[in-house]
């Protein structure tokens, strides 16, 4: 049976530890696989801006259905159902794949150019030596070809097979390609040897995959077939696209934030006037500026959406594959049903190579406390959204209703990049905003009937003044047999506590997530999780 998603928790019963010790954050190993689109641009900007918060083995270059590079002999490939074949063109000998791409090094040149001033605000940013030490070219040559080696695949294997402990999380914005092509290797080195039972044990307990769909029929065609245990966390493109917060992408807010120094000036913009390759036909968003759709079409481009005033955001749609690994408070990293600025996947239903995740759907008990944040809007800082703002599921779900029960995030994660940009040109501590500090218990037990004391606390390093908030994150086991709502029992107080329902059953759990909220600009927050086993 595949494990298409998304329980980790069987994976602790098997020995693979994902539990840190309580109230200590472990970074969560990861690989970025990208292929050079405009989103995956800007999701490697928002991914080294919180290259903090995850330990980061390798950057790779890789292929998809939109770009592949072509064997430069006049090789031609034919995929039908391919972009190039929607828009009536033939066999072709590369598809949108710059010869000269670096894009990621572009970023990482930018980064180490800021890398000092970072430095000055989260002593943990990795050197631009050793992010450039981990950026490998993959499998480009054509889509969905793992048949062969290359530099990248072989990183990919390496730290698949090393004996480091914990999770390995292997993010597929563009293709599987080269993914595929690491297990290809293995199975080739180890299948039929003595070793094969052992590695292929390591590698389903070790490897989680994050995919923003299967982009070239690599995951499909090789990786289901051949490692139907492994993994798989599927996410979708619309979660990067801010549906429903517009005042996050306008023109006048990405100026003042999102296109500050080095970095900024490697943030896709629409109106812009670049293009990944020059010349190229679908890549409408740099040269729209002053243009209508109808302009641009009769111009031969292939517009697929409605033009944007020119400076806003574009988008960064492949950004979900690792905002659950952010070191947010939410550690939704650890079992993604859990959810975070990802969302939350329903373990039930759905499968990866539909393109398509699944989520949770509306049989959530009634969200308590939901987190206020007028102080965005009071302070020109971002939105503070209503109750008609759509949840996060709802945003991410292809279709469909929205769904209140969970809480809309966008806006943190966003105001989140937009304070680490400024941080790129600040030389100085106190000349930026910085997180709020939230500890606390992780764990907590208690029975039926029980009053459970929970001591967190929470500080500011700026000195600004802090909104708290506990608010029922409705993710447990444990289920509301009616319509009200959980509480703590002074929401607003870092210390509270909580008296455990009398039907709870032993084993189940209750989680409650306190939310810190400075007022800085932006405005940042900072959360902490504690999850209540019942006993």
């Amino acid at each position: 049976m595949r494990k298409v998603v998304w329980i980790l928790t069987a994976l602790l019963a098997a020995g693979c530890s994902r539990a840190p010790k309580d109230g200590v954050f472990q970074a969560p190993r990861t690989i970025v696989t990208c292929d050079p689109e405009l989103d995956d641009n800007n999701s490697m900007v928002r991914f080294l801006l919180h290259a903090t918060d995850y330990q980061i083995d390798g950057l790779v270059y890789t292929s998809s259905r939109f770009h592949w590079l072509g064997d430069g002999k006049g090789t031609t490939q034919f995929v039908p159902g391919a972009e190039y074949d929607n828009m009536g063109l033939g066999p072709q000998t590369s598809w949108r794949f710059n010869p000269d791409e670096r894009f990621i090094d572009d970023i990482i040149d930018a980064y180490a150019a800021c890398y000092a001033n970072l430095k000055v605000h989260d002593s943990r940013y990795p050197s631009p030596e050793y992010l450039r030490s981990v950026t490998k070219w993959g499998n480009c040559v054509f889509e969905g070809d793992y048949s062969y080696d290359t530099e990248g695949s072989e990183l990919i294997k390496a730290n698949i097979l090393d004996d480091k402990p914990g999770p390995l999380f292997i993010q597929a914005w563009g293709g599987s390609s080269s993914i595929a092509a690491a297990l290809r290797s293995i199975e080739d080195q180890y299948k039929g040897t003595d070793e094969w039972d052992t590695i292929l044990t390591k590698v389903n307990e070790k490897v989680i995959l994050c995919l923003s769909g299967d982009q070239d029929n690599a995951y499909n065609s090789y990786i289901a077939v051949n490692w139907p245990d492994i993994w798989v966390w599927n996410t979708n493109a619309q979660l990067g696209r801010y549906t429903g917060n517009p005042s996050l992408t306008d023109p006048a807010w990405t100026a003042r934030y999102m296109t500050l120094g080095p970095i900024g000036a490697r943030v896709r913009l629409w109106g812009d006037g670049k293009q990944m390759v020059p010349g190229d036909k679908t890549d409408f968003i740099g040269p729209s500026a002053g243009k209508t759709r109808e302009e641009m079409t009769a111009e031969g481009y292939y517009v697929w959406t409605n033009i944007q005033p020119q400076g806003t955001l574009y988008g960064d749609g492949d950004s979900g594959c690792f905002y659950m690994l952010i070191d947010n408070g939410l550690r939704a990293w650890q079992d993604p049903t859990w959810g975070g600025w990802s969302g939350r996947w329903d373990i039930t239903r759905g499968a990866p190579q539909s393109g398509h995740p699944a989520y949770m759907g509306n049989n959530l008990a009634q969200l308590s406390g939901r987190p206020d944040r007028s102080r965005n809007a009071a302070a020109g800082n971002g939105p503070a959204p209503t109750g008609a703002s759509p949840g996060l599921a709802a945003m991410m779900r292809a279709g469909g209703a929205e769904d209140h029960t969970f809480p809309n995030l966008t806006p943190e994660r966003n105001l989140s990049e937009a304070a680490r940009m400024k941080w790129s040109v600040t030389p100085n501590f106190a000349d930026a905003n910085h997180y709020p500090i939230v500890t606390g218990p992780f764990a907590l037990s208690a029975k039926p009937g029980e009053t459970v004391k929970i001591k967190a606390s929470a500080q500011d390093p700026d000195g600004d003044a802090l909104a708290l908030k506990w608010w029922y994150f409705p993710v447990g086991t444990y289920v509301l047999t009616n319509d009200s709502a959980l509480a703590v029992d002074s929401p607003d107080t870092a210390e509270t506590t909580f008296t455990v329902p009398a039907d709870a059953k032993p084993g189940e759990t209750i989680h409650f997530v306190l939310q810190a909220q400075d007022d800085g600009d932006p405005v940042l927050t900072k959360y902490l999780r504690t999850v209540i086993t019942v006993k």
